[in-house]
């Protein structure tokens, strides 16, 4: 995938422990560290609006709409 660069600011704190990953050889460089953390925020917020969306949901009307035509399906099983 294409990838572009960015520039961002950081606090010398966060840089500094930052840097400190990439020693310990945790990520190659800044920019893998950054980006892995991009990514792993981005899943967590998806996740967060599924889980939101999902909260949303009326279980009565949800077992409703499951059920909905299963009444004449059942009737032409086959009797075991």
């Amino acid at each position: 995938m294409a990838k572009a660069k960015v520039a961002i600011t950081l606090e010398r704190s966060l840089l500094g422990e930052l840097d400190e990953l990439v020693e310990q050889r945790q990520f190659q460089n800044r920019s893998q560290a950054i980006e892995a953390a991009v990514i792993e925020k981005l899943a967590r917020m998806r996740q967060t609006r599924l889980l939101s969306a999902l909260g949303d949901l009326d279980p009565l009307e949800e077992k409703a709409m499951a059920e909905e035509g299963m009444e004449s399906e059942l009737r032409s099983w086959p009797e075991y």
